[in-house]
């Protein structure tokens, strides 16, 4: 297995002062593909990427791309953070090719490669735009094609749209798998989003609590391509289920198999504090947030934990 994986992480440990941050961490990715790494806040995932980047040397452990070892070398991964981390001064073309700057001074070829990328994954139109006026997709673009335009096989990437809003993040997701799937590149991805990582993810790596280590591995064998109908699909609901467990055990899958049950849905859930809404303490109707007459006088907070619209507000 080994001989054809393309990216390998061997018995990583890794001590940060007095924290000891991974312990043991191994992993292997095939050419190609993509994986996600979940786990619980702090467990390591992003300084298994500084480690892997060669940002970071472990206290012991390797890293090997095609066989070589590279550990503590800089150079061979792209590697894109949850900030974009756009210098200001710079157009889109100007950040795109930030790292030809930085390395061996921008050539006509690199410029003329950031207006194909940029043209071909929808800011042809903003070229010569400045940071500041790209929304928060926009900006999350330039950055990825900035780590594309270094020509590295394997992208490292920490949590690219944490920061965006759902709309948006659902909207970077599937623009990925369309960049992945023309260029071919091997992709790992740190998420703390479970949908995110299955709907990614041809596996999906579970870390454990600190100190870090890959507890466990599912493979993800929804087909591609992907839609929007995947995340409601059996398959991806069987895997996000599984995650899920691992995360955060039975209660996890617990959650997962209530949603939609009864008391679990705002519009369902009875008023059993008074009978102002028509109800009573038995819970002979319903009462929600659009149909309590009082609703004015208190956020749904207070009725989603049962307590009357009214009542809370200490109204008789």
């Amino acid at each position: 297995m080994e001989a054809a994986a393309k990216l390998v992480a061997d018995a990583i440990t890794c001590r940060l002062g007095d924290t000891l941050a991974l312990e043991g961490a191994s992993l292997e990715v095939g050419a190609g593909e993509f994986v996600s790494i979940v786990g619980p806040s702090g467990c390591g995932k992003s300084t298994l990427f500084n480690v892997m980047s060669g940002l970071l040397a472990p206290t012991s452990g390797s890293v090997r791309i095609d066989g070589r070892e590279v550990t503590g070398q800089t150079g061979h991964v792209g590697y894109m953070l949850q900030k974009d981390l756009l210098v200001p001064w710079r157009t889109v073309v100007g950040n795109i090719v930030l790292g030809a700057a930085l390395t061996r001074g921008v050539e006509d070829r690199d410029e003329t490669e950031a207006r194909d990328l940029a043209g071909r994954y929808g800011l042809a139109g903003f070229l010569d735009h400045y940071p500041h006026a790209l929304s928060g997709g926009m900006r999350q673009r330039v950055a990825l094609m900035r780590t594309l335009a270094v020509h590295a096989d394997v992208l490292l990437l920490d949590e690219p749209f944490g920061a965006l809003d759902s709309q948006t993040r659902l909207e970077m997701q599937r623009w990925l798998l369309e960049v992945w799937d023309e260029l071919d590149r091997t992709v790992l991805f740190v998420t703390h989003d479970v949908d995110e990582a299955v709907f990614l993810a041809d596996r999906v790596l579970v870390m454990s609590p600190r100190p870090g280590r890959i507890a466990s591995e599912i493979d993800v064998t929804i087909p591609r391509p992907r839609d929007l109908g995947t995340l409601t699909s059996a398959g991806f609901m069987d895997v996000k289920r599984r995650v899920l467990g691992l995360l955060y055990g039975a209660g996890g899958e617990a959650a997962l198999a209530g949603v939609g049950s009864a008391g679990g849905s705002r519009r369902s859930r009875r008023c059993s504090a008074c009978s102002c809404c028509g109800g009573s303490s038995s819970g002979s109707s319903t009462c929600s947030p659009t149909s309590c007459p009082h609703r004015r006088t208190r956020s749904a907070r207070s009725w989603m934990s049962g307590t009357c619209w009214r009542l809370s507000r200490g109204r008789r």
